[in-house]
């Protein structure tokens, strides 16, 4: 499953930097599929969804640092655990019980973005 930044955050931002799929974006920011991926172009995610990597996307939050579920991992294939539930000093990085997904469907995930890291 994803990680969710919930509203116990206090927009330190120690957690963006430690994404390896840049996946965490401050409030009010756009995003992109492929930053911090190997994506471009017109792909279809693995959950199906057809997108263009390249085309900018709608902030998820407003106010506080989000996490784009399509792009995150728990950080399978980079660490033994989500490096920014381990940084967060309010431990705001919690799962996500909206978009669960198992270890296998991550590490696809993380593959799919990263097919040659």
């Amino acid at each position: 499953m994803a990680i969710i930044i919930t509203d116990e955050c206090i927009n330190c931002g120690a957690c963006e930097p430690e994404c390896p799929n840049t996946a965490i974006y401050e409030g009010a920011d756009e995003w992109r599929y492929s930053e911090g991926t190997s994506l471009e172009g017109d792909v279809v995610l693995p959950n199906g969804k057809e997108v263009n990597a390249d085309e900018v996307q709608e902030p998820v939050s407003d106010e506080l640092y989000y996490i784009v579920p399509d792009k995150c991992t728990e950080c399978k294939g980079f660490h033994e655990e989500p490096q920014c539930a381990a940084v967060c000093p309010v431990d705001c990085c919690v799962p996500d019980e909206d978009h669960v997904e198992t270890e296998e469907e991550l590490l696809g995930k993380q593959k799919f973005m990263h097919p040659d890291g």
